[in-house]
């Protein structure tokens, strides 16, 4: 059954108009959804009780059980759920100095084949729904509830290539940033991408305020093609002059996010060759340690390599941030619990 929490504000308007309601009931609605946070219809006491039974036969709230968790010394937490057609998902809850950021998945599997990564052992099974990606930050957000708090963060960038599921994405950032919803400022929502070129340039036109990150993870055509099947269809070429306009007509700046990989792409001339590639862009590269995973072969770069290429990235003129270490001690690369749990 369709999950409540598919609904954008304006489209729960229109379902209760539909349905011979008054459009100011989704405004009691979405307040117990995400305000209220409830887990149940009946709970919902200021609507009457045939709306109630409406909404009970025709919607659930919760889309999905949780199935695994893991919890990591350094407070990073890790939920595998499972949806009622036994797809399952996960998601990263992860604690900052600034304060609670939480990781969400947007397909089942994923599609894009990115060499490095757990998620594509496993090939797109479906995309989930925007209700399903919001679920993921209701069900977390509850849990931090009882510790009174409140996820300042959300980045889209879980299992699954998310422009390739775009129009959930963008209703699930719609939701969430909602003043109705829960929100999220737009300026505090990530949303990544391996670089689907026309996407980019969709989304450049709507002109959102959520940011754009680029999953880049090489300097050069030739390596970014044997890490990237996507670059075969969108060469860097492509990429950057799609990035170029959404600069130009966003004026929003971009993070291009690199995984470091021993041996890889973490020599001195990949550093150099990067910084040249994205010279001039309103951007800055944030440096990723590797989440290493069994059936991939790939290292990471240890702490003195990671720290040199930085150095070498500021000193040729780019910003570049240098990521922490988050859940090394538990299986915190994207689609790895999933695969442990489905092996």
């Amino acid at each position: 059954m369709k999950t409540i929490y598919d609904y954008t504000y304006q489209d729960l308007e229109e379902y209760l108009l539909v349905s011979g309601e008054k459009k100011y009931r989704a405004k009691q609605i979405y307040s117990w959804l995400y305000k209220k946070r409830i887990d149940t219809f009946d709970e919902m006491t200021d609507l009457s009780k045939e709306l109630i039974n409406k909404l009970k036969d025709n919607f659930v709230i919760n889309p999905f059980k949780e199935i695994n968790r893991q919890i990591s010394k350094d407070g990073t937490i890790k939920f595998l759920f499972e949806a009622e057609d036994g797809s399952s998902f996960e998601t990263v809850l992860m604690h900052f100095h600034f304060g609670e950021s939480i990781c969400v998945s947007t397909q089942v599997g994923c599609n894009m084949g990115c060499t490095f990564c757990a998620s594509g052992l496993f090939k797109k099974k479906r995309d989930l729904t925007s209700g399903e990606i919001v679920g993921q930050v209701l069900y977390v957000q509850k849990i931090l509830d009882k510790e009174d708090k409140r996820i300042g963060n959300v980045v889209i960038m879980g299992t699954g290539e998310p422009f390739d599921n775009y129009d959930n994405v963008l209703n699930f950032a719609s939701i969430i940033n909602s003043d109705f919803g829960l929100a999220i400022g737009a300026r505090h929502i990530t949303i990544s991408t391996c670089g689907i070129v026309p996407k980019i340039k969709e989304f450049s036109k709507g002109k959102f305020q959520y940011n754009l990150a680029i999953s880049l993870h090489a300097s050069n055509n030739e390596l970014r093609s044997k890490l990237m099947p996507i670059n075969k269809a969108y060469p860097l070429e492509e990429l950057m002059e799609a990035l170029k306009e959404y600069s130009i007509d966003n004026n929003r700046r971009l993070t291009f996010e690199y995984i470091l990989l021993h041996n890889i792409n973490d020599y001195d001339e990949n550093a150099v060759e990067l910084a040249r590639l994205i010279k001039g862009y309103n951007a800055y590269i944030n440096l990723i340690p590797y989440n290493e995973v069994d059936e991939n072969g790939y290292v990471s770069s240890n702490d003195k390599a990671a720290l040199h290429f930085y150095d070498l990235l500021m000193k040729n003129g780019v910003k570049a941030t240098l990521r922490s270490k988050h859940g090394e001690d538990i299986d915190a690369a994207c689609g790895q619990l999933r695969v442990k749990y489905n092996k």
